[in-house]
């Protein structure tokens, strides 16, 4: 139930609501005056609040009420009652943020609805506001896995840079996770709740390309039979990643050139310019410097592209973070006829250290996910690793087990920095608190084994553990507070 705030200088009409809204099992703070609602509006930071507009006859105090309302962090939610109304109050009222508008005198049926419609917005937006947070907290930085001095460069080379609204261009080879760097660099920058819109540009022809991207009018071509917003306008606001950027012609490289310089679109049979605000990255595989020599690639639009480059080292450069990928991989797998969390030995992570990943890390999570297809029980051995690589074990020692830590769903999104050999803490090493906090701690290491074997179905994860959705983002949300 929420806590409610409400203010009318009618006092019959503050007890009928306050009995109203005490029915329903809120918790009710009345008030008649302004004075003392604006200290309990800053003080409680209720979910909803219900006030006159025209508390003593005036306006002011009810629009600086809603205004204080919404100015809270969080921010309440505001329904507006008035027996002066008038279509300009009514805009005047929402346009500063009200949620909706009652007329005195109203029905008592109205406002239980108007209420419980304030506090399921409520809930979504609360919801909402989870969700982007753990969407923030998949790509934040110490989320990036890998203990090289190489990777340690590029980690603090994108933290310097994210909040920027400078073009990057990101270079490495194929599979290094050039878009996983682009996500990290739009989710840790003030774009973060604006859309991130990615496309491969050698996936598409020449013709399609330029629709996807600067979109198309109804006629502009054959099969146009609709206006279409480009990718653009769609990231409008937010970060739009062109991946494989070399491959793209000469005739959309001069598009996309005045799109950088002129910070406006025109789509396919459109006379009409189009203000766009986009943060531009880019990503390749190969080194433009080699198609700027052959003429393929424009130079002016180089040098735009290249404002901040992002080199990522190749897995051969960093051998030294294999084993801490692998473990990383393997983190929440569980076998499916053992009921185990996977594990693998000491001499089967050499093996993958030893060889050269031309694939680079979408290679070694491959390698990964077919050992953890065939190995017969939970620990994944030498003679489980691709063919490939087995000529790299040595016939010599045992294959010594190591332990693979556990993590939440969250934890296995990213990437990880950390070491794949920490020891484990023992149960006597730990210092004891609070029962309450042990107490807490099983509880949500209950709830992040439901997301773990439901693959983070919320829906399927609350029903296994016989509670609510609500209750289950609510236990979620307390485990952000404690972490």
């Amino acid at each position: 139930m929420a806590k409610v705030l409400l203010i009318d200088d009618e006092v019959t009409m503050v007890q009928m609501v306050t009995e109203l809204l005490r029915r329903e099992g809120h918790e009710v703070f009345p008030f008649s005056s302004y004075n003392a609602a604006i200290e309990t509006l800053e003080a409680q930071c209720p979910e909803l609040v219900i006030t006159d507009l025209y508390l003593d006859k005036t306006r002011t105090h009810g629009l600086e009420i809603l205004q204080k309302a919404r100015a809270l962090n969080p921010p309440s939610t505001v329904i507006v009652i008035t027996a002066y109304a008038t279509i300009e109050t009514a805009v005047d009222a929402m346009k500063k943020g009200a949620f909706d508008y009652l007329e005195k005198p109203f029905k008592v049926d109205d406002l239980r609805l108007c209420i419980q419609r304030a506090l399921s917005y409520n809930d979504a937006i609360s919801e909402n506001i989870y969700l982007k947070k753990q969407l923030k907290k998949k790509y934040q930085f110490n989320q990036l896995i890998g203990n090289s001095p190489k990777i340690l460069d590029v980690f603090k080379m994108i933290e310097r840079v994210a909040d920027t609204d400078s073009t990057i261009l990101i270079l490495g080879e194929s599979g290094t996770g050039k878009e996983l760097v682009a996500r990290a660099l739009h989710f840790n920058s003030r774009r973060q709740f604006a859309p991130f819109v990615p496309i491969n540009c050698s996936a598409l022809p020449e013709n399609l390309l330029e629709s996807e991207l600067f979109g198309h009018c109804k006629g502009a071509f054959t099969g146009a039979i609709n206006d279409k917003k480009g990718l653009f306008q769609e990231a409008d606001g937010g970060t739009i990643f062109l991946d494989e950027i070399g491959s793209m012609s000469q005739v959309l490289q001069s598009r996309l050139l005045r799109v950088l310089q002129e910070k406006e679109v025109r789509r396919v049979g459109d006379n009409v310019a189009v203000s766009v605000n986009v943060r531009v990255l880019a990503a390749t595989n190969e080194p433009l410097e080699k198609r700027l020599k052959e003429g393929t690639f424009r130079e002016d639009l180089y040098y735009r592209l290249n404002v901040i480059p992002i080199n990522l080292p190749s897995l051969r450069e960093r051998r030294e973070d294999v084993p801490v990928l692998a473990m990383h991989f393997l983190r929440n797998k569980i076998h499916p006829r053992t009921g185990k969390l996977y594990n693998i030995t000491r001499k089967a992570l050499d093996v993958l250290s030893a060889h050269d990943w031309p694939g680079n890390v979408r290679e070694l999570e491959n390698a990964i996910e077919r050992a953890c297809a065939l190995c017969e029980n939970s620990t994944i051995r030498v003679a489980d690793l691709p063919p490939i690589l087995r000529h790299y074990a040595s016939d010599e020692g045992e294959e010594e087990l190591v332990e693979t830590p556990s993590a939440s769903p969250e934890a296995g999104a990213g990437m990880i920095v950390g070491s794949a050999s920490a020891p484990p803490h023992t149960p006597f090493s730990q210092p004891v608190g609070p029962l309450r906090d042990f107490m807490r701690e099983q509880e949500l290491g209950y709830v992040n084994r439901a997301l773990a074997q439901t693959g983070g179905d919320k829906e399927r994860a609350a029903e296994m553990l016989g509670v609510s959705v609500a209750t289950l983002y609510r236990k979620l949300a307390e485990e952000d507070v404690v972490n």
